[in-house]
């Protein structure tokens, strides 16, 4: 039976210093010579990492973890947040100082100028301020927000707002998805789609938003850089990505 391998991108395929390394590379050009599937599962909006799936030659991938999913260049599943409630959601965080920045598929907007929180949190992924526009949610689909607080300050958003999910993906921020969103649900759309068994899909994470799709795939690589929250539901751990833990891990498991 054909198998199927989900990357994340951050702490996964890409290093602290969000290169891909040499060895990486390889590994994957020679899991797809291999007639192995090569997909993406991500936090990020398509947009931010368009360089890469032309690098490794990947079609297919799950944005937004989970809620944007796309196979073969073609979008088969969307779950965009409740606009009614990210509203009222908004109305505090303004109350509160939180900045917000919404995403879609195109691109992201922020609704405050500048923002220290803004700044070092989109500064770890390489990319520079969104620019401001306090509207830009409205009157379109917004398939993951970025709530920037800190840790301490979160808790009052988790109680009241159970309609969406919460992950924490930065000191200063935090991703805001429908709830119930989850990579693991983009996956079994992915999986639906191509007939696969989930016993035969793989996948490799190192994030809090990776524990869902670990647990969910027939068998789930932590990272050595992983948390210790994740890689307690890992099948596997293989070696830290900058010691080529992605080629290490698929010869482990004997999929290179």
């Amino acid at each position: 039976m054909r198998k199927i391998v989900f990357f994340d991108i951050d702490g996964t395929l890409l290093d602290h210093d969000k290169k891909l390394p040499d060895a990486t590379k390889e590994a994957i050009k020679t899991l797809q010579a291999n007639g192995t599937y090569v997909a993406i599962a991500t936090g990020r909006a398509p947009f931010m990492y368009e360089g890469l799936r032309e690098e490794l030659s990947v079609e297919s991938f799950i944005s937004f973890n989970g809620q944007y999913v796309v196979f073969e260049n073609q979008v088969i599943y969307t779950n965009p947040l409740d606009l009614e409630k990210l509203e009222e959601l908004l109305a505090d965080s303004r109350r509160n100082d939180h900045p917000v920045v919404h995403l879609n598929h195109e691109t992201m907007k922020a609704n405050h100028k500048h923002h220290e929180y803004i700044e070092a949190s989109m500064g770890s992924l390489k990319f520079p301020h969104p620019g401001y526009s306090p509207d830009f949610y409205k009157n379109r689909e917004i398939y993951q927000s970025l709530l920037f607080c800190k840790a301490e300050e979160e808790e009052f958003y988790r109680e009241k707002y159970k309609e969406f999910t919460f992950i924490r993906w930065h000191q200063y921020s935090m991703d805001i998805l429908p709830g119930g969103g989850s990579k693991a649900e983009g996956i079994k759309k992915m999986v639906d789609r191509l007939g696969f068994r989930m016993e035969d899909v793989y996948a490799f994470g190192d994030g809090l938003n990776d524990i869902e799709m670990l647990q969910t795939v027939g068998t789930g690589v932590a990272m050595g850089n992983a948390v210790g929250e994740v890689q307690k539901h890992a099948d596997m751990i293989t070696k830290p990505v900058d010691e080529d833990g992605i080629y290490y891990g698929l010869k482990e498991l004997q999929l290179i």
